[in-house]
């Protein structure tokens, strides 16, 4: 419908055109009433259109509530049997459903009688392997507790020997023990009334002091007993040989003399022990004087410059003592200042004497530089003799050279002059040369 409406349209259109051209030719004064005509034409056809548009709207309205009236009606009608078809399928699969549930229940009441039967006779079986398991684990666990006991009686019985063996060789060791204590302490009471004689006090000192030099230098290289004071009869215990510098068959002495002023520093500790603060005040006041009193003494006997050196070494022969007297406030330094003694104990000692070791090695390489001089000018000497000599000997043998060359030169001549001589034999030769020299 709506396509003949469009084609109307068309030809209203093309028909207004064609007036519209044929009328042209009237002039301009009738194009107003050409524009009046054509609006009421339109208008016209509007209005045709508006009808044409509303009977084709109510019809097809019309023509659609038919339709959807039909669709409805056929859908519930469909739906209907629908529903008629599926009620009756799920009654015939709620009674199939209800079969089966039925036959299952069955099923599940046998296989439980079943399970129940064989549970029962399970259990049976069970309880008596149980009870013959606790019978046999009873039994051997009665046979591990006798065995247990056999062997922990038997080796009870022998740890316990053991035991009281070992206890019994300790304390065996413990009686030898305190004997060798009571030995020691008697030792050491021995050692001490050793120690209160000064003579053997000043051996220790000395023996020491000489195991020091021997470890450390060469027996050149210090001199016991030595008299380094001229004019006296005083023997210092050891004296350290310094080589002078610039002639080295002479020497200083450094005088080294040991000491051991074992009753004050013992008479110290005893107070010190005691916690008595006075007589321990007491008693460093007499350790330093006489630290000072064998300072003097060493001065006065053993230093004598420029036969000695300037100073001397004063040898405590236990660490302790010597800690104690650097422990004094000022006494080490005030002895090597005035007495020009150095307080040393047997690490300190030790370390001054490697020192001078040192001294020595360099000095003896110092002295021993000018001699290798002198070896190396006596063989440069040698070497420029050796020269003139190798010269010599070349011209010797440039001479043999040349003398050789003209003796080679004669040699092919003479092979030369002899190139026509017919040779011998080999054979021949020498019994013609033979007869040569005879002749």
């Amino acid at each position: 419908m709506i396509y003949i409406i469009l084609g109307l349209q068309v030809i209203i259109l093309a028909g207004l055109a064609l007036l519209l051209m044929n009328r042209r030719g009237d002039g301009r004064g009738s194009q107003a009433v050409l524009v009046l005509e054509l609006r009421a034409e339109l208008d016209r056809l509007r209005g045709e259109l508006r009808r044409d548009s509303a009977e084709q709207a109510g019809q097809t309205r019309q023509e659609a509530a038919a339709s959807d009236r039909q669709s409805r009606e056929e859908l519930a009608a469909a739906l209907n049997a629908t529903n008629r078809m599926l009620m009756g399928n799920m009654n015939d699969m709620a009674q199939q459903q209800k079969h089966l549930l039925d036959h299952f229940s069955e099923r599940l009441g046998e296989l439980a009688r079943v399970n129940e039967t064989k549970l029962e006779l399970m259990r049976g079986t069970v309880e008596e392997k149980l009870r013959q398991m606790q019978e046999d684990n009873g039994i051997k666990l009665e046979q591990m507790r006798a065995t247990v006991d056999e062997k922990l009686h038997a080796t009870l019985e022998q740890r316990l020997g053991e035991s009281f063996k070992l206890v019994s060789e300790r304390l065996e060791l413990v009686h030898q023990g305190l004997g060798e204590m009571k030995n020691l302490a008697s030792g050491v009471g021995d050692l001490r009334k050793v120690l209160t004689n000064v003579k053997t006090r000043g051996t220790l000192g000395e023996i020491q002091l000489g195991n020091l030099l021997e470890q450390t230098l060469t027996v050149e290289q210090y001199e016991r007993n030595a008299a380094t004071k001229r004019g006296s009869s005083e023997r210092v215990e050891f004296a350290v040989r310094i080589p002078d510098k610039h002639n080295p068959k002479q020497w200083l002495y450094l005088p080294i003399d040991s000491k051991f002023p074992i009753e004050d520093y013992q008479r110290l500790l005893d107070a010190l022990d005691a916690d008595d603060h006075a007589a321990a005040a007491d008693c460093s006041k007499q350790l330093d004087t006489r630290i000072k009193q064998e300072a003097k003494s060493i001065q006065s006997k053993y230093i004598d410059p420029p036969n000695t050196t300037d100073f001397g070494i004063m040898f405590l022969p236990v660490e302790g003592l010597f800690a104690e007297v650097l422990r004094r406030p000022g006494l080490w330094e005030q002895v090597q200042r005035e007495y020009r003694v150095i307080i040393a104990g047997p690490t300190t000692l030790t370390a001054v004497l490697n020192s001078l070791q040192m001294g020595f090695q360099t000095l003896a390489i110092q002295q021993r530089s000018s001699e290798v001089w002198q070896v190396l000018g006596a063989v440069k000497t040698e070497f420029g003799k050796f020269g003139e000599l190798l010269d010599k000997t070349q011209k010797k043998l440039q001479e043999a050279s040349n003398s050789i060359d003209a003796a080679s030169v004669r040699s092919r001549a003479i092979e030369r002059k002899l190139r026509k001589v017919q040779e011998l034999p080999a054979g021949e030769t020498p019994d013609l040369l033979l007869e040569a020299a005879g002749d």
